[in-house]
């Protein structure tokens, strides 16, 4: 299946043949790719929400507990980790820039979408072990960072006419 080729290449970063295979990925995929990897982050509190009866939803109804996490959870998680990616890529325009390289924002943002595996299966392990704010999330993108960087050089640089 296409998602488990994407887990794959993406635990593989920086390797060439890795960033080459994710190039050939369509958008498509890595994003269908990274909203599963978002559930998969927020299992750990929708679990502790369904398990948690105080506090505001408490009271509620199953159905309403899942919608409540679902807007206020999930979609608000995955604006601000779209952002993110968005605006390490941007960064990593300007890296691409002094670094003569030959790499358009496209392929930047679908390798930092896929150098975010790591941290955020790491995350979810440590916040099923013990309760973490979610804030802490946003430290593990000092990796993906990095290793954009990384990958950067790893291309090859743009041929002078």
């Amino acid at each position: 299946m296409q998602f488990t080729k994407i887990l794959k290449e993406s635990l593989l970063l920086p390797q060439k043949k890795a960033m080459f295979q994710i190039n050939r990925i369509g958008m498509d995929s890595i994003m269908i790719y990274l909203f599963i990897l978002f559930i998969i982050t927020s299992l750990p509190e929708l679990l502790s929400r369904l398990t948690d009866q105080t506090g505001l939803g408490g009271e509620m109804n199953i159905i309403f507990q899942f919608i409540y996490f679902f807007m206020f959870y999930y979609l608000i998680l995955s604006v601000l980790l779209l952002g993110v990616i968005s605006f390490i890529a941007y960064l990593g325009r300007g890296v691409v820039y002094l670094a003569n390289r030959k790499l358009y924002y496209g392929t930047l943002w679908k390798l930092t979408a896929c150098s975010l595996t790591i941290p955020i299966l790491v995350f979810t392990l440590i916040s099923f072990i013990w309760p973490i704010p979610d804030w802490f999330l946003f430290i593990f993108f000092i990796y993906p960072f990095l290793l954009l960087i990384r990958m950067i050089y790893l291309y090859p640089q743009r041929r002078v006419r």
